[in-house]
This record gives structure tokens, sequence and C-alpha cells, in this order.
């Protein structure tokens, strides 16, 4: 399998060369292109209770496509996340990554996705109340909305709410005021993530809320 990032920062996709015998498992509605020799088959996301769980828990969808080779030579699937913005690669190797709800574009077969309880601190951190969790041995591929910025943290780092794609899982996160009650409130910041530990987090440069956030006084 060869695998190419295109398009970045701002609007990437992934073009995947699938050899003989070879799948990939892509989220509902990531498929831009593919060529006309690739068997789709959709599939529960982990199972039906599982993927109902995902769907209304995680922020994905559930059902999952797995794109396979059942042809003689190379064929190609594109596929694309529903934001703009970059794509992150990460390999795997029997360890595991945490991923925000919806930043799951695809992955090889290797890898399971998984769901597990974030927390409330979590929750006040716009990351939701359940992170998803994939493990195994394979290549993932995570989409964010803007570019990706990866951090290596040792200690402590402060991170603005919702912008916090990935993380490793034994890093911890806490909320707290940006500053002083003033600062924090009439600065614009309010509540920021503190994360703690040792590993790579990954980011993201812009956030939906802050879109939103943007759009709303501007509609009317």
């Amino acid at each position: 399998m060869q695998t190419t990032i295109e398009g970045r920062p701002v609007f990437a996709y992934i073009h995947v060369d699938l050899e003989p015998g070879e799948t990939i498992i892509a989220e509902s509605d990531a498929m831009s292109s593919m060529s006309a020799e690739l068997e789709l088959t959709t599939k529960t996301n982990g199972g039906f209770f599982s993927g109902l769980c995902k769907k209304f828990l995680g922020g994905e969808s559930l059902f999952v496509n797995h794109f396979t080779n059942t042809g003689g030579q190379s064929q190609r699937v594109t596929l694309v996340q529903a934001t703009p913005g970059d794509v992150g690669e990460v390999k795997l190797n029997g360890n595991s990554i945490c991923l925000q709800p919806g930043a799951y574009i695809c992955s090889t077969p290797g890898l399971k996705l998984g769901l597990s309880w974030a927390g409330l601190k979590s929750w006040f951190a716009r990351e939701g109340l359940f992170k998803l969790v994939v493990s195994g041995t394979g290549t993932l591929f995570y989409g964010a909305y803007g570019g990706l910025v990866e951090k290596e943290v040792d200690g402590a780092y402060i991170v603005d709410t919702s912008h916090l794609v990935a993380y490793e899982p034994q890093m911890t996160m806490k909320i707290q005021l940006a500053g002083g009650l003033l600062a924090s409130f009439f600065g614009g910041e309010g509540f920021v993530t503190r994360v703690e530990g040792k590993g790579k987090i990954v980011l993201q440069s812009r956030s939906m809320e802050g879109l939103a956030g943007w759009l709303n006084p501007n509609l009317w």
C-alpha cells in the first residue's frame, strides 16, 4: 500500500494506492473518488452497538467503508475529510493514540477504533465527554480544521479549548482559567486546557467553535 497526502495544508486529501488483496477502512462519506475496479463494502463501526456509541458519543459515523483491491494490479482511492484543513498520519505498533471526536478519516485493517470516557474536564475543554482511542498495529490518518502543529510536552502545556486534536494516552488534562478573572473573561480566552505529562500532542490552528462564534453575530 502506498499513500500520499496532497493539497496541504488547507485542503489536504489522501491518495491510497492499494495492491491486490489490500484493504483500507474509511469513515463514511470520506471517499471523493475511486477506481472502478475496487470493491466497496459497508460495515458497522465495530459492531452495531459499538457503532451507535461511536456515532452519538464519539462524533463518528455508524458505518465505515472497506475499500478492497480484488483485481490484479494497483488501484487508487482518494479520501478526504469534511472540513478544510490538514491531514495527519501516524504509524502505530501496538500502542495507542487518542483523537478528538470527528478527527478519524481512515486506517489500515490492523487498527481498532474504540471509545473511552474522557471526563468532565474534556467536556469543559469542548473536546467531548468521550475520546476516540485508536490502538493496534498499522497506519492511521486523521484530520483537523486548519493546520496541524505537533508539540512534545515534558511537564505542562496550555492549549486553548477545542484546539487539541490528538494526544498520547498517558497525557492528562486539567481545566483552568487563562489568567485572572478579568483577563480570562474580558480578554476573550475564558477557560483553557492544561495538558500534563510527557509525550506528544497535536493541535489544530483553527476551531469550529471559533468560526461559529465569529459567524453568528455577523449573520444577523
